[in-house]
């Protein structure tokens, strides 16, 4: 009787430590203070990880003493200190910024539509003098040489229209680029203004096939990273001035 007695008694006090080890708690976003689900916690001294539920909520085995660092991508990483056995509450701070909505009205064009309104200003240089396949294919069979093709190739208007078009889908890149990489987002990013940010936007102007293929968060990355490198040598890319002309 007095084993049993004595077996009872162990197993109360082993599970009221291993309870007295345990600590709980809630992870917050520090910006809008909503829950935050999928938290990697670890323990760093015992090495135990474990992950939240989608209320925020995490139970971890950990002591007064130990260190939980807790992780999730697009969060910066955070460290807490166990004091007690207290449920803890925890504030993480995104690592990129949340754009919010943008509502585009009908007078501030996207390139698309500034596009259309160029192509439609300029109706015949995408139509008839547009048309540049030198081979055609008669209605009796066979393919024989497109007289429009070939007038439009040697003809002034036909190079003066290319070159027009060349110019239209020159300025309808830079467009792309202007109304991604726009001064308000760039501001917002850096905390630039006035002719740093200026300087900065024309220094470090992404490319054209990076500014159509790249994500929101790969593209703030890209305003980040350069901004950090406009920290560190802000006159890198300057232009060196002109030399006074030798009369």
């Amino acid at each position: 009787m007095k084993f049993w007695l004595l077996l009872f008694l162990c197993i109360l006090a082993i599970k009221g430590f291993s309870q007295e080890k345990s600590i709980a708690g809630i992870v917050f976003d520090k910006e809008n203070q909503g829950r935050i689900a999928k938290i990697n916690v670890v323990n760093l001294n015992s090495g135990q990880s474990v992950y939240n539920n989608l209320n925020g909520v995490f139970t971890i085995e950990a002591q007064p003493g130990d260190l939980l660092v807790f992780k999730r991508q697009e969060y910066i990483s955070d460290t807490v200190k166990v004091q007690n056995t207290i449920p803890i509450a925890v504030y993480m701070k995104r690592s990129s910024i949340q754009l919010k909505e943008v509502t585009i009205v009908d007078t501030a064009l996207t390139p698309e539509k500034k596009l259309a309104e160029t192509k439609r200003e300029y109706n015949k240089i995408y139509g008839s003098l547009a048309y540049h396949d030198f081979l055609s294919l008669p209605s009796s069979g066979g393919a024989g040489l497109s007289i429009d093709a070939l007038y439009n190739a040697f003809s002034r208007s036909g190079r003066n229209a290319r070159h027009l078009r060349n110019i239209i889908d020159r300025d309808y890149k830079q467009d792309v680029i202007d109304f991604r990489f726009n001064q308000s987002l760039v501001e917002k990013i850096t905390g630039l203004k006035d002719k740093k940010l200026t300087d900065f936007m024309q220094k470090y102007r992404p490319g054209y096939f990076f500014v159509l293929n790249a994500t929101d968060y790969e593209f703030i990355a890209s305003i980040k990273t350069n901004y950090k490198r406009y920290l560190r040598n802000p006159k890198a890319y300057t232009l060196a001035p002109l030399m006074p002309s030798k009369e």
